[in-house]
């Protein structure tokens, strides 16, 4: 248990420095001074700076997905899943600067491009998972989209990820959920008419 609680410690701290430092590269012995342990202790729980980042990729996978998973079980209406969906992701992110840094791919300057491709599978996951909601909406006929299931899932994702992007660029400053009610009337109109 011990180990598992130091993993978690890491993970923590990592996300800790990236949130603190915007626009920084974090060093494994930045981190190792934050968490209180040695370089080396680091690599005993991880092999590479590259597995600490899929720690963090996991950790948003696993929350957001499970969370949308309950949001498709506990509503039925397209567009207060699409609404809550995206709200998630937004609320995440605030939540979770650090771990947006490197969901924009800002932490992973000169990573390996294994991590660049589950930023891009999580997305794509994401895109499918709305894209899926609006199209059971028109098996169901229960809200007629003014676009196809496809452009709409998509400008979602556009939506969603320049929010997250001017969280990053205002270093944290302007939150992803800042004007939320007017953005989502504006998207509602745009995609159900």
């Amino acid at each position: 248990m011990k180990d598992r609680n130091r993993k978690q410690d890491i993970l923590e701290a990592l996300a800790r420095e990236l949130e603190s430092r915007p626009g920084a590269r974090i060093t494994t012995a930045k981190l190792a001074e934050a968490v209180g342990v040695s370089e080396a202790a680091l690599y005993r729980h991880f092999p590479s700076k590259a597995r600490m980042f899929e720690g963090l990729i996991s950790f948003a996978e696993d929350g957001i997905f499970m969370r949308i998973n309950q949001i498709l079980e506990e509503d039925r209406e397209t567009r207060q899943r699409s609404a809550r969906i995206l709200y998630l992701m937004l609320a995440f992110a605030e939540r979770n600067p650090g771990i947006v840094r490197v969901l924009l791919g800002d932490a992973l300057m000169g990573e390996h491009e294994r991590l660049h491709d589950r930023i891009e599978a999580f997305f794509g996951r994401l895109q499918t998972q709305l894209r899926q909601v609006l199209r059971e909406s028109q098996m169901r006929e229960d809200i007629q989209l003014a676009v196809t299931p496809e452009a709409a899932a998509e400008m979602l994702v556009v939506y969603v990820e320049g929010r997250m992007r001017q969280f990053l660029r205002t270093r944290f400053q302007t939150t992803p959920l800042s004007n939320w009610e007017a953005e989502w009337r504006i998207l509602d109109a745009g995609i159900f008419g």
